[in-house]
C-alpha cells in the first residue's frame, strides 16, 4: 500500500527518477469526465513541451464502520489495486491504449485526501492540473474543493479544467 507520493516513488512505482524533476506535470485523475479533460489537456502540454506526465489518484478507505472492525490489511491491499485498476481505466479511457503515448506517462493511485496527494506530489513539478466538478460556488464556499485548495497551497502554477 502506498501512503504517499514519495513513497510511490521510492517503491519503485513511478518509472524512472524523472518522477521528482521539473520537467513533468501532474494531473489529478479521479475518473470524472473533468479529469480526463485535465489528463488529455496534461499530456497535449507535456507534448508541446517535452514534459513526462505524472498521472495520480488519491482514495480513502471508508471511515465509518459503525462499531465493526477496520479493514484488515488484505483488504487495505484490495481498495489500493482497485483504486490502481480504476486510474488505469479511467487514463486507457482518456487516451486509448498504452502503446503510442506521445509522452511518458506514470500513474500513480495513493492513499490520502485528495488535496493533500496532489499537493504532495506536485513539489517540483512544472504544473498541477486539476478537473472541476462544477459544483456551484455556493456549494464549493461550504464545501470546500480540491481544486481550490490546490490552487491555494500547491508549490506549483495550477490549471483547473472546467
Amino acid at each position: 500500500m502506498v501512503d504517499s507520493f514519495e513513497e510511490a516513488v521510492r517503491q519503485g512505482f513511478m518509472m524512472n527518477s524523472e518522477s521528482t524533476s521539473s520537467s513533468r506535470i501532474v494531473v489529478g485523475v479521479d475518473g470524472s469526465e473533468p479529469s480526463k479533460a485535465a489528463l488529455r489537456w496534461a499530456v497535449e502540454q507535456a507534448r508541446v513541451n517535452g514534459d513526462a506526465v505524472d498521472a495520480v489518484f488519491a482514495w480513502e478507505s471508508p471511515t465509518s464502520w459503525y462499531g465493526l472492525t477496520p479493514p484488515s490489511d488484505e483488504e487495505m491491499r484490495t481498495y489500493a489495486s482497485r483504486a490502481q485498476e480504476v486510474l488505469d481505466q479511467a487514463v486507457e479511457d482518456a487516451l486509448g491504449p498504452g502503446s503510442g503515448r506521445p509522452v511518458p506517462l506514470r500513474s500513480t493511485a495513493v492513499q490520502g485526501h485528495a488535496a493533500a496527494v496532489l499537493i504532495d506530489a506536485a513539489a517540483g513539478a512544472k504544473m498541477l492540473i486539476v478537473g472541476n466538478r462544477g459544483r456551484g460556488e455556493f456549494r464549493e464556499a461550504l464545501l470546500g474543493s480540491v481544486s481550490m485548495h490546490c490552487a491555494q497551497h500547491a508549490p506549483c502554477p495550477v490549471v483547473v479544467m472546467r
